[in-house]
């Protein structure tokens, strides 16, 4: 029976020439960090990760509104330039709050010189389509997208929640390589795993970055029968390699081959330094299947 090991070497961003950590740290809370905003950074870099994610939504309920989590990002950028260099930055556009989503090329193409200005950057390394705009046809995303990239403000592109169909449109569609997806995926969210998404993106070799790893606090705080069944497993494996349960949780979401990467959100300094852990957890298979099987609340076939 094979054993799944986890290494910190770094994965290749799709076909994009770009690596990125196994791990990512999301800044969609990064508004509240406040003086911590550059240490968590700080932090995350000195444990192996260079893959951060945020988008221009990010803090738009927040006092300073719209854009704030790319602006804090930026002023640390500003008055600490090195730290530019160590750092995969991906952000997303796209949404926008009354609207509610709009991937027109006349409001992705402003989305990003807005979020180019906020970040205080010439050039984003990842840049995604937050969320699927029904009412814009899949071709004119693609000729965005491509224009992004040829316009060198943009190293790599990619989409977010997306669904499988719409995942197989737009890779129909492009003419340059779709770097990444980043669906919600945990030990409470299988629907990557259900609707044939994680097929869909091993295939043509996009890499997953993994919202929500620990299911929206709910794997913190379980609140009901199934997520304390999950939790139990997550517990007791980590337990047998000396790690938090948050450590457990990332590690199972790395195991699955699409090696998905676990966007964590903590804004706690400690919990940041503990995201290496997960490196150390082998997941037996049966064990893996254990968690697959408490969340899905049935025997699988």
């Amino acid at each position: 029976m094979t054993d799944i090991h986890l290494s910190p070497d770094p994965l290749p961003l799709g076909k994009s020439g770009i690596m990125v950590s196994p791990i990512a740290w999301g800044m969609w809370r990064f508004a509240s960090a406040g003086a911590d905003g550059q240490r968590l950074i700080e932090t995350a870099l000195e444990i192996g990760i260079n893959l951060f994610d945020t988008a221009d939504i990010y803090g738009f309920d927040t006092s300073k509104g719209f854009g704030n989590a790319e602006a804090a990002l930026g002023d640390i950028l500003a008055s600490s330039p090195a730290l530019r260099d160590r750092m995969v930055i991906a952000t997303k556009g796209g949404i926008q709050p009354g609207f509610p989503y709009d991937s027109s090329r006349s409001h992705l193409t402003r989305a990003l010189d807005d979020s180019l200005r906020r970040l205080r950057v010439d050039r984003i390394d990842l840049y995604q389509v937050h969320r699927p705009d029904i009412l814009t046809h899949p071709q004119e995303v693609a000729r965005t997208l491509e224009d992004m990239v040829a316009s060198g403000k943009v190293a790599a592109v990619g989409v977010s929640n997306y669904t499988p169909a719409q995942t197989r449109a737009i890779l129909g569609l492009i003419s340059i390589p779709l770097a990444s997806h980043q669906p919600e995926f945990s030990p409470l969210h299988l629907e990557p795993i259900e609707t044939g998404l994680f097929d869909v993106t091993m295939a043509h070799e996009v890499a997953v970055l993994a919202w929500s790893p620990m299911g929206g606090g709910r794997i913190v705080k379980p609140a009901d029968e199934r997520t304390a069944r999950v939790v139990e497993i997550l517990d007791r494996v980590g337990a047998e390699f000396g790690v938090s349960r948050a450590a457990a949780t990332h590690s199972w979401i790395m195991a699955h081959p699409a090696r998905a990467i676990p966007i964590a959100g903590t804004l706690k300094v400690e919990r940041v330094a503990e995201l290496a852990d997960a490196y150390k957890v082998i997941w037996s298979r049966k064990a893996w299947y254990e968690v697959l099987v408490a969340s899905r609340g049935e025997a699988l076939p």
